[in-house]
């Protein structure tokens, strides 16, 4: 093997493992909610998966690979997100990272982070209202998703800062 190849893998190999150990905890999340009866959609832990992984995955482009499949690979698996959902998850995660992508390098850490997520939100209830005009728009309080939003931005730009 080339130093190339061998770079290659260094660098690829721990970035595909951890996005396989993200698409599976992302699978684990309803079992986890039924389980332990806490509805665990309400702290938004897909937003933190998708956080973790462009942490890990250096950068939105990971984040935009992992905002497809963590949503998809749930809903094959185990049924939930279902239906038109799916289609609101991916559009909102896709949004976060694409958005965190272009942000980041012109506002700081902080608020490109709470400004994508805040974006995102709004793609997902956008389609929400159009795919599913039915459904409770607004599932989980305000209050609450704005809190997971700054803990989990918080989180995401002090452990940047540790890993950079």
């Amino acid at each position: 093997m080339t130093n190339n190849t061998v770079l290659l893998l260094r660098r690829v190999l721990p970035v595909v493992a951890t996005d396989l150990l993200l698409i599976a905890l992302a699978c684990l999340i309803p079992a986890l909610s039924h389980l332990s009866g806490i509805a665990l959609y309400r702290f938004n832990p897909m937003l933190l998966l998708l956080l973790v992984g462009m942490l890990m995955g250096r950068g939105s482009t990971n984040g935009l690979l992992l905002a497809v499949l963590m949503p998809l690979a749930s809903a094959v698996m185990v049924g939930m997100p279902a239906g038109a959902k799916v289609v609101c998850m991916v559009a909102e995660l896709a949004t976060i990272a694409a958005a965190y992508g272009w942000l980041s390098h012109r506002v700081p850490c902080m608020w490109a982070t709470l400004a994508a997520i805040a974006m995102g939100k709004g793609v997902y209830y956008a389609l929400k209202a159009l795919l599913l005009p039915q459904a409770v728009l607004v599932g989980t309080s305000p209050l609450m998703q704005i809190g997971a939003a700054v803990v989990w931005a918080t989180l995401f730009v002090l452990l940047q800062k540790r890993v950079r």
